[in-house]
């Protein structure tokens, strides 16, 4: 049985991101989603992106997790 583990991506005002440059790939496991994630946050603030979700199978793992620099 195949796991799914997806992020969703949120502006500043909460709001759900789409867009080809946002990737909706499902990874395998947990720690490949925030690998990824860890690799390519610099890059998704780039575009706009405040917060992220993890999801596994469609269901809230934590977030929102904002991408803004601790104050």
């Amino acid at each position: 049985m195949s796991e799914a583990w997806t992020w969703t991506y949120l502006d500043a005002d909460g709001r759900e991101m789409s867009g080809e440059q946002l990737v909706t790939t499902a990874f395998p496991s947990q720690s490949d989603a925030e690998n990824w994630f860890g690799e390519s946050w610099h890059e998704l603030a780039g575009t706009g992106v405040d917060a992220v979700v993890l999801h596994h199978e469609g269901t809230v793992v934590y977030g929102p997790m904002s991408l803004r620099a601790a104050e």
